[in-house]
């Protein structure tokens, strides 16, 4: 319905001319504004409305209930000295109620005419939850989505939080799983060798000055068992079981130990003579007795594969190394 400028024609050169397809418009559907613009050739001039487009190509009126689109059609026809221009704006309302839209003015320099204010009632879509859904847009996805959007507020608010759970749990049951597997959560500290055992337990047992304070019995006694269990760690001979003629004689037949058993012998009748026999060995026979063992401890220490390649390597015609031979007699006794 076509209604009659605010500014009359003959009153002045521009006329803008405002009007609907229908003053009843359905929520949501979209109808078409149309402005209708007369003016001379000679005058330029612009819609203001049309420059405050948003982002998303709407422009707000009635308070964001009705929203208008930039002209999706313009027709220009000339008629002698003038021009008559034609617009074709989207409407939309979202709201029910009655709408009075605002005058479009169109400015010409300092001169500006305004159309005149259309109004029309939205109604309301009648729908009921069995009513299929159907003449409308198809539903899209969000300008600027993100995987934000598909999580709850809750896990994009308290993000961090989840991350701190998430290594306790991992935490926790990586150390449950050591627990059942190895008995403890922290790791355990590497178990000394029986050469390092030996070693430290002399150092002990030297400290200690015990035949120096009159106690021989004891002090052969320690040094005894000191040797029993090295010789168990490091040959698997249950010394601790045996006599002193059982482990001579296991020594013996071990030839890592024949040529080192005069060492033990010493020892153990030093021993013998104490613990059964009562007798208190000279000062000299108690240090002699110490080194002895330390000879045999140091004398079979275990060797790394990867040095005793590198030092016992054979030589290309299948010789022995001179320096290694000459090595392994110094370490040897008598047997």
């Amino acid at each position: 319905m076509a209604l009659l400028g605010m500014v009359p024609s003959f009153a002045a050169p521009v006329t803008v001319k405002a009007s609907l397809d229908s003053v009843n418009l359905q929520m949501g559907r979209i109808s078409t504004l149309h402005l209708s613009l007369s003016q001379p050739r000679n005058i330029k001039g612009h819609f203001p409305i049309f420059s405050q487009v948003r982002e998303n190509g709407i422009i707000p009126v009635c308070g964001d209930s009705v929203e208008l689109r930039y002209p999706s059609k313009i027709d220009t026809v000339a008629e002698g000295e003038r021009l008559n221009i034609s617009l074709d704006v989207p409407l939309q309302a979202f709201d029910s109620g009655y709408y009075q839209l605002p005058a479009i003015a169109f400015v010409n320099g300092a001169d500006t005419v305004e159309s005149n204010r259309v109004a029309f009632k939205v109604y309301p879509v009648a729908a009921t939850a069995d009513t299929p859904i159907g003449d409308f847009a198809s539903t899209a996805d969000p300008a600027g989505w993100s995987i934000f959007d598909f999580l709850p507020d809750w896990v994009v608010d308290f993000w961090w939080l989840i991350i701190i759970v998430l290594l306790a749990l991992t935490a926790f049951w990586l150390g449950f799983r050591r627990y059942r597997k190895e008995g403890s959560i922290l790791p355990k500290k590497p178990l000394p060798t029986p050469y390092e055992a030996a070693v430290e337990a002399l150092a002990v047992l030297k400290s200690r000055q015990l035949w120096q304070q009159g106690h021989e019995k004891e002090y052969y006694t320690e040094l005894t068992d000191i040797l029993r269990r090295y010789l168990y760690g490091r040959f698997g001979i249950n010394a601790t079981e045996m006599t002193s003629r059982q482990i001579l004689a296991r020594l013996d037949k071990n030839p890592e130990t024949k040529d080192k058993r005069q060492y033990f012998r010493q020892i153990l009748d030093m021993a013998d003579f104490v613990k059964f026999a009562k007798v208190r060995p000279l000062p000299d026979d108690n240090v002699l007795a110490f080194e002895n063992a330390e000879r045999f401890v140091r004398e079979t220490k275990p060797v790394d594969p990867v040095q005793d390649n590198e030092v016992s390597g054979a030589t290309p015609g299948g010789a022995v190394s001179l320096r290694v031979t000459k090595e392994r007699k110094e370490k040897g006794g008598a047997k």
